[in-house]
């Protein structure tokens, strides 16, 4: 059998939840791989999703005087020293190359749809975004995310894994969230809808 490159670098990438320990790989892959091709989701240290409203107004507040990657980065380091940001770095190697936030529905404040909030079926993970270094994409790491988050989750006691895709089955890079047929593709089925957003589930067996 012979493989693409992509292929073969697919299989050296390694998926490792996050700890403290590798807090200093979550930042250097915000700091010089993520977003790096005019992204417009860019520049993010993907905070959002862990805060409430009233810390991303304060957040945003600060981008004027004190730069919006600046700041980002700031109040990153700050919720990854108290354990408030959560999910998975792809490794090729040593190298972060690529970030999954995925964690318990009830740890995204105002992250999480409230049309997906009310139609639970009992402990859920929330898979809310992925970042994938630009060279990296199109191998199948976001696939690979899924596939450990889940392991995961059922090891752990949980129901269901979710993700909240856009109402596409086009390639969009761009689309943090994940696209439908990534869900799809990893058995995940639709639950309900809301305009284009739509939750996706996966219920654990």
């Amino acid at each position: 059998m012979i493989y693409s490159k992509k292929e073969t670098v697919l299989k050296t990438i390694i998926i490792k939840q996050l700890t403290s320990e590798l807090n200093d790989d979550y930042l250097d892959f915000f700091d010089n791989r993520a977003f790096t091709d005019e992204n417009p989701n860019g520049p993010c240290y993907c905070t959002s999703a862990n805060q409430d409203e009233e810390n991303i107004k304060q957040m945003v507040s600060e981008f004027k005087e004190n730069g919006v990657k600046e700041t980002l980065r700031k109040y990153a380091v700050e919720m990854l020293n108290k354990n408030k940001i959560n999910g998975y770095l792809a490794y090729d190697g040593e190298l972060a190359i690529g970030w999954c936030n995925a964690a318990d529905i009830e740890s995204y404040a105002g992250f999480v749809p409230e049309f997906a909030r009310t139609n639970t079926c009992g402990k859920t993970i929330s898979i809310v975004c992925f970042e994938i270094a630009p060279e990296y994409r199109g191998i199948g790491i976001a696939s690979a995310f899924i596939d450990r988050v889940c392991r995961d989750a059922k090891s752990k006691g949980f129901v269901a894994v979710e993700g909240y895709a856009k109402l596409s089955n086009k390639r969009n890079d761009f689309d943090y969230q994940g696209p439908l047929r990534l869900y799809q593709k990893a058995g995940f089925v639709e639950v309900s809808r809301n305009n284009d957003q739509i939750v996706m589930r996966k219920v654990l067996s």
